[in-house]
């Protein structure tokens, strides 16, 4: 049996060759998708001592790397995250 990753693929948020993420995404407006994404992000850092361990910081990675993807950063925001 193949290892399963459980942060960027779950195949319990996968039917019929759709992930989750993308019906979510398109229900949904950038603005709207994007505080999907931060608050799921926030789910996670709140809670990782106490249930998912490093897991969670995983997965508040994840949503924190596509928050940043699918935000529309001008050429100043770009200057400032690199800076980070």
């Amino acid at each position: 049996m193949p290892d399963t990753d459980l942060v960027n693929s779950p195949a319990h948020y996968a039917s019929g060759g759709i992930e989750c993420i993308d019906a979510i995404q398109a229900s949904m407006t950038p603005e709207e998708f994007q505080g999907y994404l931060k608050g799921n992000c926030q789910k996670y850092l709140w809670r990782y001592r106490d249930k998912g361990g490093v897991q969670d910081l995983h997965k508040a990675n994840w949503y924190l790397h596509h928050l940043i993807k699918h935000h529309d950063i001008s050429n100043d925001g770009l200057q400032d995250l690199y800076r980070l």
